[in-house]
C-alpha cells in the first residue's frame, strides 16, 4: 500500500509519497513558523521505516523551497533531486542558499531529465545485490535537455528570471498514477506538448497551483484524461477550474491524503465540511474526513 499526501501550506506546494516499496519521497516544501514543526514531525514519522529518502525540488521559487533549511536540519536530506541549473536570484534567502548547497553537492544531488534512470528511483536492485529494494516507480517525462524551449528557459533563469519553466514532469507509476508539473506555464506547455510521452493517469496536480497561467492545453488533457485534478491554493480569482473534469480544490479541502490500496484509492481531507459528489462511498475510516474512493485504471 502507498500514500500520496498534499499538504495545505497556503500559496505553495508540499507533498510526500510513502511508497509501497522501501522508498519515501518529498516533492517541494513551503514551511513556515505556523506549519513547519507539525509537517516535519509527520515526515519523520512516516519515513521512519523506509530505507531510501529523497527530496525532489521542481524549481527554486520560494513557495516551493521555503523552509528547506529547516527540513534539511531536522530530517537530513541525503538524496536531492532537481533539474541541473544555475539559477540566479537577487534575493538570496536562507532557503535558496540551502537549495544551492544541496544542488551543488556532488554526493547528494541527482539531476532529473527525460528518461533518466537511477537505482531505487525507477530501477530495482539486481538479484545479486545484498541490499535488495524495489524501485519507487518515479518516472521523469521532462525536460529534454536538448530541447530549444527548455534551453531558453534554463538560460533565462541564469539571468535571474522566473524558474517556472525548468520544472520537470514527474509521473508516479504505482497502483495508481499521479503526475506533477511544478509551475510549468501554458505557453511553454504548448511548445513541448508533442515532445512529452504523456499517458492516461488517475490524479493530476495542476501546474502553477491551478492558476490560469498554468492552464494545461486541451490536447494534453485529452491524453492524460485524469480522474481527478487537484487545484492548489492560488487565489480563487486566478484559478482555472477545469469544468470538464472532476476536481478537488485545496483552498477548501485543506490537506489531501490519497490512501492507495489493492482495490481503490481512498481520499481524506483536512476540512470535515468538504465533500464532492463523484466518488464512491466505501465507508473507510483509516484517517479523518473521508470523502470517497475511486478505482484506479490499472
Amino acid at each position: 500500500m502507498s500514500i500520496v499526501k498534499s499538504f495545505s501550506v497556503g500559496n505553495g506546494d508540499t507533498y510526500y509519497i510513502k511508497h509501497e516499496s522501501d522508498n519515501f519521497s518529498m516533492i517541494d516544501c513551503n514551511l513556515d513558523d505556523n506549519n513547519a514543526e507539525e509537517i516535519i514531525k509527520e515526515i519523520k514519522r512516516e519515513s521512519m521505516y523506509k530505507g531510501i529518502h529523497r527530496f525532489i525540488s521542481t524549481h527554486p521559487d520560494e513557495d516551493h523551497i521555503h523552509g528547506l533549511e529547516l527540513l534539511d536540519d531536522k530530517w537530513r536530506i541525503v538524496n536531492f533531486y532537481c533539474v541541473k541549473n544555475d539559477v540566479s536570484k537577487m534575493d538570496k534567502t536562507a532557503s535558496f542558499l540551502r537549495y544551492c548547497k544541496l544542488r551543488d553537492d556532488q554526493d547528494k544531488a541527482f539531476f532529473l531529465y527525460k528518461g533518466c534512470s537511477r537505482k531505487w528511483m525507477n530501477r530495482n536492485s539486481r538479484e545479486e545485490d545484498e541490499d535488495q529494494r524495489k524501485s519507487s516507480g518515479l518516472i521523469i517525462l521532462w525536460p529534454d535537455r536538448d530541447n530549444k524551449y527548455f534551453q531558453e528557459a534554463l538560460a533565462e533563469t541564469k539571468k535571474g528570471e522566473s524558474p517556472n519553466n525548468i520544472s520537470p514532469i514527474i509521473l508516479y507509476n504505482g497502483r495508481a498514477k499521479f503526475m506533477w508539473m511544478g509551475d510549468l506555464e501554458t505557453d511553454y506547455l504548448e511548445h513541448i506538448k508533442d515532445e512529452v510521452e504523456f499517458e492516461e493517469i488517475d490524479v493530476l496536480f495542476a501546474p502553477h497551483h491551478g492558476r490560469e497561467s498554468g492552464r494545461i492545453p486541451k490536447e494534453i488533457l485529452e491524453v492524460l484524461n485524469p480522474q481527478i485534478i487537484v487545484l492548489g491554493e492560488a487565489p480563487s480569482e486566478h484559478i482555472h477550474y477545469y469544468s470538464d473534469y472532476n476536481t478537488i480544490t485545496q483552498n477548501s479541502a485543506k490537506d489531501i491524503t490519497f490512501d492507495i490500496n489493492t482495490e481503490s484509492v481512498d481520499i481524506y481531507v483536512g476540512d470535515s465540511k468538504y465533500s464532492v459528489d463523484y466518488l464512491e462511498d466505501k465507508n473507510k475510516n483509516k484517517f479523518n474526513n473521508y470523502i470517497g474512493s475511486f478505482t484506479p485504471r490499472r
